[in-house]
């Protein structure tokens, strides 16, 4: 998946504070499309299975968040990590692991996960339809590099990780400099 595979163009469904909203939960809904990710940017999008699960929480997220001034250095204009979750779930994510860099992109309905070819059953886990694990670097809309983890399918009984890690994706980007 690499050339000229444009990223699918979806509107999402995100939840912003807005103090003007009164009551204990200030938040409003915005949409958002793909193009106010992607377009005129050059960015890492990583995808994952699920917020607040293990190797999500403990390694891939924290990890690009602790790493985003490099991948900055190496002309990546910011990082979106995406799952099939609602907004509510995405931002109480975020806010649990105090987020400050790494931007969260809903994808409730898994509709942008779909286009991508990446969306997989996890009933094996009682999960239902969520994206399988993978990293793209993505200028402007289009995708330059690809990093999917082997073993692609329903219900895989394991969680592959290491090829769409933060710490390969920015070698990768060192070494093509």
């Amino acid at each position: 998946m690499t050339g000229q595979k444009k990223v699918p163009f979806v509107t999402f469904l995100t939840r912003v504070r807005d103090d003007s909203v009164q009551g204990p939960n200030p938040y409003r809904w915005e949409e958002k499309t793909s193009d106010d990710y992607f377009a005129g940017k050059r960015v890492i999008l990583f995808s994952l299975p699920g917020a607040f699960t293990p190797t999500c929480s403990t390694y891939q997220l924290p990890n690009f968040e602790d790493l985003y001034e490099e991948f900055k250095k190496e002309g990546v204009d910011a990082i979106y990590c995406l799952s099939v979750n609602d907004a509510f779930v995405m931002n109480a994510w975020g806010k649990s692991l105090g987020l400050q860099k790494v931007e969260l992109i809903p994808d409730g309905s898994g509709e942008f996960t779909r286009k991508m070819g990446m969306l997989v059953a996890k009933d094996n886990l009682g999960f239902g339809m969520r994206s399988w694990r993978y990293a793209a670097l993505v200028n402007n809309g289009v995708v330059e590099q690809w990093f999917e983890e082997e073993g692609f399918s329903d219900n895989c009984e394991t969680d592959p990780y290491g090829v769409s890690s933060p710490q390969n994706v920015l070698q990768t980007l060192k070494d093509a400099a």
